[in-house]
């Protein structure tokens, strides 16, 4: 899957200055051919000599807003640059929130083009014209959508197929569709060496070799701590 970036910082998704996304389960794919990703400065794309990419809003108060020119200009260009088609993403806190049954639907994508915001966010207009499909991460506001799309990225990337040593990791995980009707449930409680640490053992059935009876136990506890923690899971 390939993955464009279009930011005002891409020097935060550098080969050469690795963060959340040079390390582990994402660099390993993208080591693997399984994932790429390329990000654009969108200050490339201005026509004034300041590079300037956003300005004051229309009926005054605080904050600037992104202008539609370079984002329109640069979103066909990054387009232009592979045949697979891609789907815009705009991450913004007004979006659908990304759960795991987004994630699932992007991972079927050939390519994501990713567009982070700032400031008071994107011009109205080059949204409704590029239509996008608008992200959010949840409640609250970032600074910029650079750090969303990383999250974004992470999700999906764990998802494409040969990425995860084992290809049910991703099957069991939290939120993932476990219940017997296909509820989305959180994940069971999991244990390793020793069997016994600070005077709590392992439980029993774990150790049984019982297969079925350790899958009901799972499911069990699934279905228990997702009844605890996130009952509107189980509405």
């Amino acid at each position: 899957m390939r993955f464009d970036i279009l930011t005002t910082f891409p020097e935060m998704f550098s080969e050469s200055a690795p963060g959340a996304l040079g390390l582990s389960i994402p660099s390993r794919a993208r080591a693997a051919g399984l994932a790429e990703w390329h990000a654009t400065n969108l200050r490339d794309f201005t026509t004034d000599k300041h590079q300037k990419t956003d300005d004051r809003p229309f009926g005054g108060g605080p904050g600037m807003v992104m202008m539609c020119q370079p984002i329109w200009d640069a979103v066909h260009a990054i387009e232009a640059r592979d045949p697979r088609p891609a789907t815009r993403v705009v991450l913004t806190p007004q979006g659908r929130l990304l759960d795991q049954s987004l994630v699932e639907e992007l991972a079927a994508k050939p390519r994501l083009l990713l567009i982070a915001g700032h400031y008071e966010g994107l011009d109205e207009r080059v949204i409704q014209k590029l239509a996008p499909l608008e992200v959010s991460i949840g409640d609250y506001v970032l600074s910029g959508g650079e750090l969303a799309a990383m999250v974004l990225m992470d999700a999906v990337i764990r998802l494409l197929p040969g990425v995860l040593g084992h290809e049910l990791s991703a099957a069991e995980d939290s939120f993932s569709p476990a219940g017997p009707d296909g509820r989305r449930l959180l994940d069971c409680p999991h244990y390793t060496k020793p069997r016994e640490w600070m005077g709590e053992a392992v439980p029993d059935v774990l150790l049984s070799g019982n297969h079925a009876q350790i899958a009901k136990w799972r499911l069990d506890q699934q279905m228990a701590r997702t009844r605890e923690r996130r009952p509107d899971l189980l509405d």
